[in-house]
């Protein structure tokens, strides 16, 4: 897409349909001011997707939330810092399979 001249990443989001999840990067080309979405759907058991932050810098933190709000790994990236200090990192609170309670209070958040 970045040689079909989509040169600007919008949002990278997740959808959790239980059965997969599908990862939506929402693609824009500022010469011809076209949009376009690319999907990736994966098996929500070992979700993964390479990076694409060489490609793409605005990726860093939207791939940083994918890893820990739907725990999908990403791979090939070096940074692996929360972007939320007092979250454990393991659960993935937009994920369907997500228990709202006391696996949020084990996290330490207030």
């Amino acid at each position: 897409m970045k040689q079909k001249g989509f040169d600007y990443l919008k949002k990278i989001t997740a959808v959790d349909y239980t059965d997969r999840i599908e990862v939506l990067y929402f693609l824009y080309d500022t010469a011809s001011a076209k949009s376009d979405i690319v999907k990736v759907v994966l098996n929500p058991t070992d979700p993964a997707v390479p990076s694409v932050l060489r490609l793409y810098k605005s990726a860093d933190w939207y791939e940083r939330e994918l890893a820990e709000m739907f725990g999908v790994k990403i791979t090939g990236r070096r940074t692996k810092r929360l972007l939320l200090e007092k979250w454990n990192g393991v659960d993935a609170p937009l994920r369907k399979s997500f228990v709202w309670g006391s696996d949020y209070k084990k996290s330490g958040a207030d």
